[in-house]
């Protein structure tokens, strides 16, 4: 079964300051809980995001377990949106949209999520009782950490 996660947040800063932090991927380890242990494993060092572009990951998403998840950068709209996909991980099927909006406050951002789990309906109840309750509490970290980067 597929799923869908959405979660807009404004961002009191400006397009480019906010485009800047979210297309190098190094940044991401700063805005997920650190019980997760995300690193960045692909030597991206501070080359923003394009099309094409694959990062190796290691995370620990459940019980510490490593594991490693390789995503693929498939949408690239300059300073609009961008478009992960996962080509090897935990999700049957991952695809992340990025958009960003500017309005009278700052940005707005929206991250949509569409996911599906392995394993039929063994994955629908992996889900149900652990993973959007993870993916909820990694969005919620997101939005306490972007807050305090960007105090308004």
């Amino acid at each position: 079964m597929k799923y869908q996660l959405k979660r807009t947040q404004q961002l009191y800063t400006d397009l480019k300051s906010a485009w800047d932090f979210f297309s190098l991927a190094h940044n991401l380890s700063k805005i997920t809980p650190k019980d997760m242990n995300f690193r960045v494993m692909s030597d991206v060092g501070e080359i923003p995001i394009y099309e094409g572009m694959t990062i190796d990951y290691k995370v620990s998403p459940l019980l510490g377990i490593s594991m490693n998840w390789q995503t693929e950068i498939i949408k690239v709209e300059h300073q609009k949106l961008f478009v992960d996909f996962q080509k090897k991980g935990p999700y049957k099927i991952w695809h992340h949209l990025h958009e960003f909006e500017e309005n009278e406050n700052g940005v707005l951002m929206t991250d949509t999520v569409d996911y599906e789990l392995p394993f039929g309906m063994f994955g629908n109840w992996v889900n149900h009782l652990i993973v959007r309750k993870k993916l909820d509490k990694i969005f919620k970290y997101r939005k306490k950490v972007l807050d305090e980067k960007w105090v308004f």
